[in-house]
């Protein structure tokens, strides 16, 4: 196995002023060291990762760090900045910066060396060392620990709490999980604080790590016997019903590495109050700081997007592969196939119309889970399992009741509200077992069935239908001016809420499709696919004002754009957010009102250009399409030209290039 770091890999007056030239300087000698095999792709991994959330930690320490396949082994480099590199740290500026290099395989003996750094780097010893530190090669070894580790006397501290305990007391015990996305070096960071912290406070605490290479999980007995948890992550934690009936904190990967004694003081609080938590309820979005769902924390807005967004994420597949199948099936067969017999009954195999009739049959069944779906899975995301069974009840009714979309939100809401009250009831210890898989789904599909029949379903509907002919009658400005606000959302936050809101609000309208309908979802087509087109468009003929990177990103991004993969410019929109954000809503705005005043339609919930065989007005589509972006690329460049030259401290390549005419 290769020395994870080498004197070649240490500079000690890391000159770099921001973290992306911090980065691309240490990048830089991993390739020199043949560690590396393409920096720019590597590069737009660690952007991508650092886009997730900030690698500042409190104590001036920069860790940016990925998986990536352009990484021949795994690989650690260290730089120590005089002035200090701003890497999103609460305290201020790293002075310390480690960047770490993981193959998308790397194998556990270097995710193990990778852990063991990240702990140490809690400790104020081996960080005051590395800043005094004058020789590289020196620097080098003591971060590969071929040195004795300076936290080596705290292991007799770890037992001393519990020899001077009174054998009439007994100390407080907490278990918990550390994670990350990546699972590299936060989640072990975070498990060291723990331990710190727990060791100062004379608490037993044992931590799982939920890391790259695995995780071991607690013995059972540890956790019967723990008296509160912690959890500190950025990713959902694994069998996490292990842990029911308990006190649990739950917070991200950060605050068990910045605030551990915070967490351990919370953790008592809630165990002298008696507080059990709700473990199946407490369900996470995915993503950097967020925090439980259906815990305390968070206030109810945040608590009401993450359900509505868990709901739409599970629907998403079935609209895609529902979506695409009946609108191949319509470029096969034309739309009058939607009325062909069942290819049960009917189907020849050289017939042209009867495969038709088979995709549109195949896509049509699978648009008919889109609103139980999306009901089962908004409760899914406030109470977890024992929520499916009234989530899909509710939306099925929804169907059934003609309550559309809007009936199936509520239904979702309702029946994760229902289950969350019924946990709430105390039962006796011989009723638990049964209660998730026969009390809870019983009691709550009848909750949601008698709402939903009886008493909201009926004014839902009503609602349903009037919104449907609302957009059946949409024309002239008020259709532009639903385009401009579709557009907009579409392109503010580029695949996050407001985005999935519009675009949600679309293919709802694809279940049961209008005219109005159609409309809609052509113009949050042609919007989405604004913003990457017209990145790519902008690194095109104004390349010296974007960095190399974003210039491999642009190439990638007309790929995107084309696709209707509205992410692809978030990396530019991450990078310098005030210029481009603005641009491309512009352009997104007068997509959306050109796709609504042209009266395009659009079958498809997804596809970009590859389904415009599909779309109404096929032309003046297009002409919308590209209106939109040259919008938003003049401005995106006319105001980055006012900025100038995006990074001083990024390699200059410009001089080669051929400078375009304004």
């Amino acid at each position: 196995m290769s020395e994870l770091i080498t004197a070649e890999l240490v500079d000690l007056d890391l000159s770099a002023e921001t973290k992306s030239a911090a980065a691309r300087s240490l990048a830089g000698r991993m390739v020199a060291a043949g560690r590396v095999t393409d920096l720019d792709g590597f590069l737009a991994d660690v952007a991508a990762r650092e886009a997730q959330m900030p690698t500042g930690l409190d104590g001036g320490i920069g860790i940016p760090h990925c998986r990536s396949e352009h990484v021949a082994a795994p690989t650690l480099a260290f730089g120590r900045s005089a002035r200090g590199i701003d890497f999103g740290a609460a305290d201020g500026p790293a002075d310390l910066v480690f960047l770490i290099a993981a193959p998308a395989g790397a194998d556990d003996d270097h995710l193990t060396i990778l852990s063991s750094l990240a702990r140490r780097l809690m400790d104020p010893g081996f960080t005051g060392a590395l800043r005094a530190e004058g020789d590289p090669a020196a620097a080098a070894a003591r971060i590969r620990g071929d040195e004795v580790p300076a936290a080596a006397p705290d292991q007799e501290a770890e037992v001393a709490p519990a020899a001077t305990e009174s054998e009439t007391v007994q100390p407080f015990r907490i278990v918990a999980v550390t994670s990350c996305p990546t699972g590299i070096a936060h989640t072990y960071m975070a498990a060291e604080s723990l331990e710190a912290a727990a060791r100062a406070e004379g608490v037993v605490l044992n931590v799982e790590t939920q890391g790259s290479a695995g995780f071991e999980r607690l013995d059972p007995a540890v956790i019967a016997a723990a008296d509160a948890v912690i959890w500190a992550h950025d990713v959902d934690v694994r069998e996490k019903g292990r842990f029911g009936g308990k006190p649990v904190v739950d917070t991200g990967v950060k605050a068990g590495i910045n605030r551990p004694a915070e967490l351990i003081a919370e953790a008592r609080r809630k165990a002298e109050r008696g507080e059990i938590s709700r473990v199946s309820d407490e369900r996470r979005e995915p993503g950097p700081g967020t925090r439980g769902s259906a815990g305390a924390s968070g206030h109810f807005g945040v608590r009401l997007r993450t359900y509505l967004m868990s709901g739409v994420s599970y629907m998403v597949p079935f609209v895609a592969a529902g979506g695409l199948l009946i609108a191949l099936s319509f470029a096969i067969g034309g739309y009058e196939i939607a009325s062909a017999k069942s290819v049960a009954d009917h189907f020849v195999w050289g017939e042209a119309a009867s495969w038709a009739a088979l995709l549109n049959q195949i896509g049509s069944a699978a648009f008919g889970f889109l609103v139980p779906v999306l009901a089962g899975y908004i409760a899914y995301g406030m109470a977890d399992r024992p929520a499916l069974v009234p989530g899909f009840v509710g939306g099925a009714i929804a169907l059934t009741i003609d309550a559309g979309f809007l009936g199936g939100l509520v239904a979702g809401l309702l029946a994760g509200a229902a289950v969350m009250a019924i946990q709430r009831l105390k039962v006796h210890p011989t009723l638990r077992g049964i209660m998730p898989v026969l009390v809870i789904p019983l009691l709550a599909s009848i909750a949601v069935g008698f709402l939903m029949f009886i008493v909201v379903g009926k004014p839902i509907a009503s609602l349903q239908n009037a919104l449907t002919d609302w957009l059946n009658g949409l024309s002239g400005s008020n259709a532009v001016i639903l385009g401009v606000v579709l557009g907009l959302m579409m392109c503010f936050d580029m695949g996050g809420p407001l985005n999935k809101v519009a675009y949600a609000f679309a293919v709802g309208g694809l279940a049961d499709p209008t005219p109005g309908s159609l409309k809609v979802m052509a113009a949050v087509m042609a919007a989405g696919m604004v913003p990457p087109l017209a990145m790519a468009l902008a690194t095109t003929v104004r390349r010296r004002l974007f960095t190399r990177t974003e210039r491999e990103n642009g190439r990638a991004a007309w790929v995107l754009g084309a696709s209707f993969i509205t992410e692809g410019a978030i990396p530019f929109a991450a990078a310098d957010p005030l210029r481009v954000i603005p641009s491309v809503m512009a352009g997104g705005a007068v997509t959306g009102a050109l796709s609504m005043a042209f009266g395009c339609t659009l079958r498809a919930p997804h596809g970009g250009v590859f389904v415009v065989p599909l779309i109404g007005e096929p032309f003046l589509y297009l002409l919308a399409i590209a209106t939109g972006t040259v919008v938003s690329t003049a401005l995106v460049v006319a105001l980055k030209g006012m900025r100038g030259k995006p990074d001083k401290a990024a390699p200059a390549d410009d001089e080669a290039e051929v400078p375009v005419a304004a």
